[in-house]
């Protein structure tokens, strides 16, 4: 039975092992770097030429996929505590040299657009290897963290006829042919009904909150912003817990704590990982300007954010802070400033980069530039929402406590011209035994850049949908 590389690594020498994996190298015809993905380092394999075929050996090429039986011992070479003996030697499948010459296989640096192209290949390469490991250690932290803490995951329809965010164009889902007179007019349709692909879990999330007490979502999501950036997807994947008998300031705790829990657990338990990555970014830095330099490396950065308590302020204040500050006062925003605006990129790099050097969470925003479901404040213009801002990062959580009263739920449908027949089931939930509550949203994707220091979100997931693009 096969052993994992990563286990045969931490092996003091012994006999009779048996390993699989892909070839990164294969140098003098005696030595194979051999990789099975469990972790970032190869092993060396020593090529026995009286004991390996000679027609064996003429295959073994870079990619080529091997199973290895022999013996651990210690390396005679640098760079390696132990290496494997190679007494017999079997080719799983070959890779063509000529074939590996057009791919991005070959021992040589590639763009990360030439990656992209090749993403049904890409998590061979170190780079790539060490993301998507990382990124299902930060799935499983997730559930952990809610299982430990005494919330259910609850899978909500990824096929809804309603949309949370109250605004923006969503995906179509039909059988229909497009342009008939049954499409147009939604008769005959599977549902009966127009429906679409979902943008948020959370409005489900929470009906299950009201029942259980604390519920969770982590599921795909969907907006069709035909915006080719490198902080937006198609398709991308939500975290959504929803907690009953809270307000914002739970919430706030909830997101805070759950945000350094994994932050911790990535650095247990990805280190290896993340040491790669850190340097990776420091090298690639080096070649910028100084003033696009993170003035943080990716491992200082997730220090920062375990070091500190978050920065907890106002809406209101935030916008006296930017007021007063050096980029406002010389003009160097490229966006203006003033109360009532959506804060953009660069007002919540100023805030965490800048002025606190920490995370920071914004709460109290103007209700106009908010959701229908958030609840309104006393002071009838904010509603009660809270933003967390990391480093390098931005927004990285959005949430608010839910509108509980039915009265003004009903009223704020109607200012946002949120038909009550789309969503009597949610509005329902306030007539039985309504409770304050609260919730929010982790992109997955953003969270992954922020541990994995990558830039374009299409890199932290495996097969991004993006405008003109769904590939593999």
């Amino acid at each position: 039975m096969n052993l994992r590389i990563v286990d045969v690594l931490k092996k003091e020498p012994t006999q009779n092992i048996q390993i699989s994996g892909w070839v990164r190298s294969f140098r003098g015809g005696r030595f194979i770097a051999l990789n099975d993905g469990s972790c970032m380092q190869s092993i060396q394999v020593v090529v026995d030429e009286e004991k390996v075929k000679e027609e064996v050996i003429a295959n073994i090429s870079t990619g080529a996929s091997l199973c290895v039986k022999g013996d651990l011992v210690e390396s005679m070479g640098s760079g390696q505590k132990t290496e494997i003996q190679a007494n017999d030697i079997q080719i799983i499948g070959i890779a063509k040299p000529e074939d590996v010459q057009q791919s991005i296989l070959q021992p040589k640096k590639h763009s990360l657009e030439k990656l992209r192209e090749q993403a049904h290949i890409r998590m061979r390469t170190n780079l790539f290897g060490a993301v998507f490991r990382i990124r299902h250690h930060m799935a499983y932290a997730i559930h952990k963290y809610f299982n430990d803490n005494g919330y259910f995951y609850i899978h909500t329809p990824i096929i809804t006829g309603t949309d949370a965010e109250g605004a923006g164009e969503t995906f179509r889902v039909t059988t229909l042919p497009v342009g008939t007179k049954e499409e147009v007019s939604n008769e005959n349709d599977f549902f009966g009904k127009p429906t679409h692909l979902t943008v948020s879990g959370q409005l489900e999330a929470e009906l299950a909150a009201l029942a259980l007490g604390k519920a969770y979502t982590f599921g795909p999501t969907f907006r069709a912003e035909n915006s080719n950036t490198t902080r937006h997807l198609a398709e991308f994947w939500m975290i959504e817990p929803e907690l009953a008998f809270a307000d914002i300031h739970d919430n706030m705790n909830l997101g805070e704590d759950f945000l350094k829990y994994l932050i911790q657990y990535a650095k247990d338990h990805c280190s290896e990982d993340l040491a790669f990555l850190n340097d990776r970014a420091l090298k690639e830095e080096q070649q910028l300007p100084k003033d696009k330099r993170n003035e943080f490396s990716l491992l200082e950065r997730m220090q920062m954010v375990l070091d500190h308590d978050f920065e907890r302020i106002t809406y209101s204040e935030a916008i006296d802070i930017l007021l007063q500050s050096k980029p406002h006062k010389k003009k160097k925003f490229k966006f203006p400033v003033e109360w009532g605006i959506d804060l953009q990129s660069e007002h919540e790099k100023f805030l965490v980069e800048k002025h606190f050097k920490k995370p920071v969470i914004i709460v109290d925003y103007p209700a106009a530039i908010k959701a229908f479901y958030m609840r309104e404040n006393s002071d009838g213009k904010t509603v009660a929402a809270m933003d967390i801002l990391f480093p390098g990062i931005g927004e990285i959580i959005g949430g608010s406590q839910r509108e509980e009263r039915h009265d003004v739920l009903e009223r704020k449908c109607k200012e946002f011209n949120v038909p009550k027949e789309a969503i009597w089931w949610y509005l329902d939930t306030r007539k039985f035994g309504t409770v304050p509550h609260a919730g929010f949203g982790l992109g997955f994707e953003r969270l992954m850049m922020f541990v994995t220091g990558m830039t374009n979100i299409r890199d932290v997931i495996p097969f991004p949908r993006t405008p003109n693009n769904a590939e593999f």
